[in-house]
């Protein structure tokens, strides 16, 4: 079984209905999240590597068309007109690690209708869960306030894949190392780990334990030391690593309890030992909002170790993220749901410093001082440009945390920069809105004229209306997704 059955049912069968119908013109979905989560100033876009991978490979063989004709209940005949269906679009998107707002367009992506659509899960649900989880570990990074944080997350994680996609966005938003072995060997991130206490309580004494581990393996150490009494355990690790001669570049690690006092107590005790390059590490629980309180009181921790909470996003789990279609065969198409309403168009998002963020169609021209986020990254189903790396998605990242404003990055109570629409995309919605409710007021007063060209499906090509063009900001609204809530 290929990926390519890693999707909803009902997208093989509006893709089925569309190669029936022979709706096979280029349609354009963008892909975006319409309002941010509470606690939460920005998002970090992620998964666009993984994207163009599944989209470079993407293939319906003949055995994922018998696989369908099983799940549709149906003869393999009827959907033997998926076999070869492949990607041949054109993606434009956010490059990885950069910084987004709601209502902005993470992607894009224009191909032939049917091939469109039947990638739609895979892309939502890698980029909505990589872009949940880089803001949370964004947000752990800001909340350290320089000390290294390390990933903790996979055997708590939703599964080895989330693990290893937390292992992977944690790195791109400068996370100093993961416990993740398949993770730190797949993106060159160094691993990072100590023992459980079950490793403790095996050997029934806390030094042979400590005396045994440090056997194990030259250089420095880290050591466990609240599996009975903490602060007798560090005592205990400072005997062992005096004993031993391994204080340099060695640490403690404090995973319960008070960890603010116990991280005190354990510095006099390791400084009173002679032991003042020996580190201590915390873990247990933490996320930016414990991280945040640490650092503010002014322990002594020099790492934190994040897990649970960071690696599922515990506060805010999902992204409430969209892909809608907003064009097709050249016409701008919407949808006017109350709640969620949608902007016609191909789109851009121009940026200005201090994230003043305008979002444009795509053609709109580029004023000076601003930058276009989305660049074509895609075509003919092919990549444009060699893979990124991390470490180029990271250097986005600290570049555009940077020209965040202050009340963002807050971790408590954050509010998050609103990005307005340009006076064209304005325009376009609003001629697209009194189209199809025109259309809809004909058909409730029984107008003998079918609508059916107004519906997303329609093959017909409506002429693009052409606006004015009043500049980027003139006349700019915010739109309904860019509002965030509060």
């Amino acid at each position: 079984m290929s990926q390519a059955t890693t999707t909803d049912l009902y997208e093989a069968s509006m893709a089925l209905s569309y190669l029936r119908e022979g709706m096979t013109e280029d349609a354009t979905f963008s892909l975006f999240v319409r309002g941010l989560p509470p606690g939460r100033g920005f998002l970090v876009s992620a998964g666009l590597e993984p994207v163009l991978d599944f989209l470079t490979d993407f293939r319906v063989t003949a055995n994922d068309a018998r696989d369908f004709a099983a799940a549709l209940g149906r003869p393999a005949h009827e959907v033997e007109p998926l076999v070869g269906l492949c990607f041949e679009g054109e993606v434009r998107a956010v490059p990885e690690g950069r910084v987004v707002l709601p209502g902005e367009p993470l992607l894009e992506v224009t191909a032939p209708l049917p091939q469109a659509q039947l990638v739609e899960t895979w892309l939502l649900s890698q980029v909505s869960h990589q872009t949940t989880v880089a803001a949370k570990a964004a947000r752990c990074v800001l909340a350290a306030a320089g000390h290294p944080v390390v990933d903790f997350s996979l055997r708590r994680a939703h599964g080895p894949e989330a693990g290893m996609q937390a292992a992977r966005v944690g790195a791109m938003v400068g996370f100093a190392g993961t416990s993740n072995v398949a993770a730190a060997l797949r993106w060159n991130t160094p691993a990072s780990g100590t023992m459980a206490h079950s490793y403790i309580e095996a050997f029934g004494d806390e030094e042979a334990a400590f005396m045994a581990f440090a056997r194990s393996r030259a250089g420095p150490i880290t050591l466990l030391v609240d599996t009975y009494d903490t602060v007798e355990g560090v005592v205990t690790a400072a005997r062992v690593l005096n004993a031993l001669e391994r204080g340099r570049g060695s640490a403690i690690r404090l995973d319960s309890g008070d960890l603010a006092d116990l991280a005190h107590r354990s510095r006099t005790v390791l400084d009173q030992a002679g032991l003042p390059d020996v580190g201590i590490i915390a873990s247990g629980g933490l996320d930016e909002y414990r991280i945040d309180d640490l650092v503010r009181s002014g322990a002594p921790i020099d790492v934190y170790a994040v897990g649970t909470k960071v690696g599922t996003s515990s506060d805010a789990p999902y992204l409430d993220s969209a892909y809608k279609l907003v064009e097709y065969d050249g016409r701008p198409v919407m949808k006017l749901s109350a709640a969620k309403v949608t902007a016609p168009g191909r789109k851009q998002v121009l940026r200005a410093a201090g994230m003043d963020d305008v979002i444009a169609l795509a053609e709109d021209d580029v004023p000076e001082g601003r930058e276009p986020l989305l660049r074509t990254v895609m075509s003919a189903g092919r990549r444009t440009h060699a893979r990124d790396t991390l470490a180029t998605a990271h250097e986005r990242f600290v570049g555009d945390l940077a020209a965040l404003p202050q009340q963002a990055c807050r971790i408590r109570d954050p509010e998050a920069p609103d990005p307005v629409v340009s006076a064209r995309l304005s325009a376009l919605a609003s001629d697209v809105r009194q189209r199809l409710e025109k259309g809809v007021e004909q058909r409730r007063s029984g107008g003998a004229r079918s609508q059916h060209s107004d519906l997303p499906g329609a093959r017909r090509t409506a002429e693009r209306p052409k606006l004015a063009h009043n500049g980027q900001t003139e006349g700019a609204t915010r739109p309904p997704e860019s509002r965030h809530r509060r």
